[in-house]
């Protein structure tokens, strides 16, 4: 591992952060330099601190511990992200015999100069109890490598001598800080501790040395790791898995976890060669069964995946074969949980037992959460994890936590704090498959579905706009894909689905929304534009449909067929009928949908929207319009009973109430001001 440190940036950081004093604006950079590296830390691993001196408000002079606060990513730490906590008292706390967690947690946060900081790291003490001015701590892959073995000391000091000292494995808290004080003291000379099972801490008196220590003893773990081979790997199977197959594995474990969890879940993939590799050997089968590579992965991965092997090609076998590997996992894990339940002092309440990750032979690494973004996360520390443990075994033999201190952090109430306990969004772990949403109706739809926690899979013809929307609703942190896709063509709709179940493992709602105003008199219409608004306004409704009801009777949990009628299904205009012919035909679809679709639960509903400001209403189609309506152009978009205007964004909501509507089907949900000759009865 090569260091980044620059004294050019260094000094552009603290010009950046000059509203900071120069401690922070350091701290802030070579945490930044560790974060940019994932072999060293991953979505919110790892933590570092600064000792400095501040002011308070009354111009006094305190020294402080700025620490790295809970909930943030030291690869985009910025100051806030350190709060201070008052350095004198925290080093007083060390004469106590004992301090709880959750004492812990308030002598911190009731010494914070600002009382709106995050709370400091869990490790805040031990950055305290040691005396060195920049302390950095990962959980570095090849560090692991090392710290996780059968005889972990020998192999670490053959590494580092004496310029390391070795803490035995203790959970983070009071006590592991005043062991790891103890451990330094004993030994003043060294440039860091190495935490058996858990990772590395780095120290020095200025921000570069404690980083480029960091850097030094990581480089020697990798150099020492390089010199073994890893074992080879047993693969009687290497054949990768056939997209038919894939493509039903997806709906059946999202069904399942559906079945046996009462929500839906989104799946992650990552199907590399060497993910494929691995979890197609016969070692996976083993190797990954002792645990995870630092004890703090557990509340993102559990303790194990679940490796499957031997997978049927025929849908019912596969589901069976599926569900009985999970329910396996499951009593698997309530074993767990009963035997290291007995020994604890205070009563614990049983987490899920669904597993996070599989190893899917042929396939890869498949993760599952509610949120797209917990499954990325597990994902990423479970593609590390594997490299780390063939890693492990090429140097001797893999030995992490064990089962009681697993559970002892799986059940920690401050690492279930990191999860957040938040009430979840009404459309979490939904996918909806959107058309038309680059603008209009589609786009409004896109962002308040985001808002209610869908996962979204966004289609258009217009690439650069529907782009650039997809761009727009990320920054909120919604998931988003996009795809260019022709409607038209029933075998691009049909390949569209199947890479939205390749990305979120299915689909659960369909808002069905592309379409264009084809005008003529139908005595005097062209065969041709006929059939370019049928193929638009109903045909591509249809493959639409047909194609996402597939993947839902798969999932069998049911689902929502989505349709934008228009007002012109029901009330045609004059010069209007190339598209009010196909839009009412698109709502006998919608109800033939509801029809169909009630034994599977699939629910079909439609919007009858009216005079919505969206890219069909070109200045000259609204003058068009308000001539057939006799009315003046200025009037056109309140000429309804209610005088007022209807905006995109209504009809949204619309579309997310019958989304939500488990009880609704075969209905036509009217959003116009008010046009009786448009109601539906």
């Amino acid at each position: 591992m090569q260091t980044r440190w620059s004294d050019q940036a260094a000094k552009e950081a603290i010009q950046h952060y000059a509203a900071h004093n120069e401690d922070i604006a350091l701290r802030v950079y070579t945490s930044r330099l560790i974060g940019q590296e994932d072999a060293l830390v991953l979505h919110g691993g790892g933590n570092t601190s600064v000792k400095t001196v501040v002011r308070n408000k009354l111009g006094e002079e305190i020294e402080v511990l700025a620490v790295k606060g809970s909930g943030w990513d030291l690869k985009t730490i910025e100051p806030q992200g350190f709060p201070c906590v008052d350095l004198n008292h925290c080093r007083k706390l060390r004469a106590l015999p004992a301090l709880s967690d959750e004492e812990m947690v308030n002598e911190l946060r009731t010494h914070l100069l600002d009382f709106n900081a995050p709370n400091p790291s869990v490790e805040a003490l031990l950055h305290a109890f040691l005396p060195h001015k920049f302390i950095d701590h990962s959980h570095a892959d090849a560090i692991l490598a090392i710290v996780d073995q059968e005889d972990a000391v020998t192999i670490c000091k053959q590494i580092y001598g004496d310029s390391l000292v070795i803490v035995d494995y203790i959970m983070p808290g009071f006590a592991l800080s005043k062991k790891a004080a103890e451990a330094y003291e004993a030994n003043p000379h060294v440039k860091g501790l190495l935490l058996l099972k858990h990772g590395l801490f780095t120290f020095g008196d200025t921000a570069q040395e404690s980083y480029e220590r960091h850097i030094e003893a990581v480089t020697l773990a990798e150099t020492y790791i390089q010199k073994s081979q890893r074992r080879a790997l047993t693969i009687p199977h290497p054949q990768a898995l056939p997209e038919q197959i894939i493509e039903q594995l997806y709906p059946i474990l999202r069904s399942l976890y559906h079945e046996l969890s009462g929500k839906p879940w989104v799946i992650h993939t990552r199907n590399t060669e060497a993910t494929r590799q691995f979890s197609s050997s016969t070692e996976a089968l083993s190797w990954t069964q002792f645990g995870p590579i630092t004890p703090d992965h557990v509340i993102r991965t559990k303790a194990t995946p679940c490796v499957i092997h031997d997978i049927p090609h025929e849908p019912e076998a596969l589901r069976m074969h599926l569900r009985n590997e999970i329910i396996a996992y499951q009593e698997r894990y309530h074993a767990y949980f009963t035997r290291q339940q007995t020994r604890a002092k205070t009563a614990k309440t049983e987490l899920d037992r669904l597993p996070r990750v599989f190893l899917i032979a042929g396939l890869g690494l498949v993760t599952i959460a509610p949120q797209e973004k917990a499954a990325q996360i597990a994902a990423d520390i479970y593609e590390h994890t594997l490299e780390t443990i063939q890693d492990a075994m090429a140097i001797g033999r893999y030995q992490p936590v064990s089962e009681a201190d697993i559970f002892e952090m799986e059940y920690w109430s401050l690492e279930q704090a990191k999860l957040g306990k938040s009430s979840a969004p009404p459309l979490q772990g939904h996918v909806a498959y959107i058309t038309g949403a680059a603008s209009g109706i589609g786009l409004a739809c896109a962002k308040t579905f985001a808002k209610a926690g869908a996962h979204l899979y966004l289609v258009d013809i217009q690439a650069e706009r529907l782009q650039e929307a997809a761009t727009q609703i990320r920054r909120s942190g919604a998931s988003v894909e996009w795809q260019m896709v022709d409607v038209t063509d029933a075998n691009a709709v049909r390949a569209s689905v199947s890479r939205c179940v390749h990305r979120f493992g299915g689909i659960d709602l369909v808002l069905s929304n592309a379409g264009a105003a084809f005008q003529s008199l139908m005595a005097d219409c062209e065969d041709d534009l006929l059939q370019r608004s049928f193929a638009l306004n109903f045909f591509s409704h249809q493959s639409l449909a047909q194609a996402a009801t597939q993947i839902m009777r798969r999932q069998r949990y049911g689902g929502a067929l989505l349709f934008n009628v228009s007002k012109a299904a029901l009330d045609p205009g004059p010069q209007f009928g190339p598209y009010a012919t196909a839009k009412a035909a698109t709502m006998a679809l919608m109800k033939q949908y509801a029809l169909e679709g009630a034994p599977h639960k699939i629910r079909a509903n439609a919007v009858n929207a009216d005079r919505i400001r969206t890219g069909l209403f070109t200045e000259e189609f609204v003058q068009q319009r308000a001539a057939a309506r006799g009315l003046a152009p200025e009037a056109y978009f309140r000429a309804n009973l209610l005088g007022v205007e209807v905006y995109a964004e209504d009809v949204a909501q619309a579309f997310l109430h019958l989304a939500l509507a488990e009880k609704t089907t075969a209905t036509i949900l009217t959003v116009d001001g008010g046009n009786i000759a448009a109601s539906p009865r």
